[in-house]
């Protein structure tokens, strides 16, 4: 059953995607139930198997573990030459770390508190929260943070912060938020409104006004999104704040949380962006760290003010840890290092470089596409080019398109070359022909999509 809240008379209803998974009964691998959707298992799994007695004599269990990860590396060499849809710099030299592979380096507990477990990396941690937290405008003494294992953990930590602050508090996010933020109001049985975005993926302040004088007597927790997953639409957080004042929310009312999963660490860089800082009154922001910088493992780091975390903290005697207010237990103590080192090698001139070319790149991309007579938006200070979905499903397999609807999207990391794009532009101006030769395509209308301006179906070409 779909949890779902009433709010004035409102039903929103968390997406199917959280409706349990079920094994069916007496089905061999390739079948699970979703509600009543079946999907076959399409992953053929590498083997764990068992030797011989003699096999350290034969070598048979070296050669054959040495195999597969030949050719697992083989795999991966040739799946990131057409990684195009998501948000992951899919290859970065971390060789100089790979000695620290040998140690089991675990950081639980609060980074801030040397605890009793020795291995640990909270040298690293508390390096790389610092850094964030000069770039993001708080002062070291008044914030509290912690790498985690990645965007959804920070969301999930700086929603329940606002939980714990106003534990009647509505939960306010858009339409095009991560899915994540919808399964936080799940984990947390919270009630929450959702609200209209714009076509750029933005929330639309209007419709949000209207929702917060519904309920004016509940508190306010919102998510604002720098940076929509889809669309690359960044919420305009100082709108978002002059909302919550003139519907007479006043700053004790209210707790504001930043999802920056990308675009938290490219704003910083790029001159006329809007700007996330602790200066303006919001309570916590996390990033990935293994999207834009390019962590080998999936990672992220989360920052709050210091005032609010205590809302959560806990004592844990049997790893020496005071006030810890981690959501997990062991946490992975490799991830800071990764993330110190991107940082130390990239540095400020490096990371804006990086930046740049992207936007650069993904306005190539954008224009190359309206030159082919294919409808593409690209939102302003974004990576991600939203454009018409290729009908052919091998395709969007191929070169790993993120779809949404009659939409798919790339989205254009620091490893993705201009050479790369143009193998995929040849490669859909040449599929693209032929589906339409054999009458297996037709322009789409996705105006209500991407705006009349970005369409270019016959109607608005």
């Amino acid at each position: 059953m779909v949890r779902s809240a009433e709010i004035n008379g409102e039903i929103e209803s968390l997406p199917k995607a959280f409706v349990p998974v079920v094994l069916a009964e007496n089905e061999g691998r390739g079948k699970e139930k979703v509600g009543d959707i079946y999907r076959a298992q399409s992953i053929l799994p590498y083997a764990v198997r068992e030797h011989s007695a003699d096999d350290e004599i034969t070598g048979e269990r070296e050669a054959y573990t040495a195999s597969i990860l030949e050719m697992y590396e083989s795999f991966l060499g040739r799946r990131i030459r057409h990684h195009l849809g998501y948000p992951t710099h899919v290859y970065v030299n971390y060789g100089a770390l790979s000695n620290l592979q040998n140690f089991c380096i675990n950081n639980c507990g609060n980074p801030f508190t040397e605890g009793i477990f020795g291995t640990h990396s909270r040298q690293f941690e508390v390096g790389v929260l610092d850094w964030f937290a000069r770039i993001w405008g708080i002062a070291m003494d008044e914030y509290w943070g912690y790498v985690t294992t990645g965007g959804t953990e920070g969301n999930f930590h700086g929603i329940l912060v606002g939980r714990e602050l106003f534990p009647d508090g509505i939960l306010y996010t858009s339409d095009d938020s991560h899915y994540s933020v919808f399964r936080a109001a799940q984990m947390y049985r919270m009630n929450f409104v959702k609200v209209n975005s714009l076509i750029s993926g933005e929330i639309d302040c209007a419709d949000f006004k209207a929702k917060l004088l519904r309920n004016m007597n509940k508190p306010a927790i919102v998510n604002v999104n720098i940076g929509t997953t889809f669309k690359g639409g960044i919420d305009n957080l100082d709108s978002v704040m002059e909302t919550l004042k003139t519907t007479g929310f006043s700053e004790d009312r209210f707790y504001i949380h930043c999802d920056g999963a990308l675009f938290g660490l490219m704003m910083p860089f790029v001159k006329r962006a809007p700007k996330i800082s602790f200066e303006k009154p919001i309570g916590s922001v996390c990033i990935s760290g293994h999207k834009f910088l390019g962590c080998p493992m999936p990672c992220g780091v989360q920052i709050t003010r210091i005032g609010h975390i205590r809302a959560i903290s806990r004592n844990i005697d049997y790893i020496g840890c005071h006030q810890d207010a981690t959501l997990m237990g062991s946490r992975n103590g490799h991830a800071p290092i990764f993330l110190w080192y991107a940082l130390n090698q990239k540095g400020y001139p490096g990371l804006q470089k990086e930046v740049q070319m992207c936007l650069k790149n993904a306005q190539y991309l954008k224009d190359r596409l309206r030159a082919s007579g294919i409808s593409a938006m690209l939102n302003e200070f974004s990576n991600i080019v939203v454009f018409e979905k290729p009908q052919n499903e091998e395709f969007v397999r191929y070169w790993q398109l993120a779809v949404q609807g009659d939409l798919a999207h790339i989205v254009v990391m620091p490893n993705i070359t201009v050479a790369q794009l143009n193998d995929f532009l040849r490669d859909l101006a040449e599929k693209r022909a032929i589906w339409l030769r054999e009458g297996k395509h037709q322009t789409l209308c996705v105006s209500a999509n991407v705006g009349k301006e970005n369409c270019v179906c016959p109607r608005h070409k």
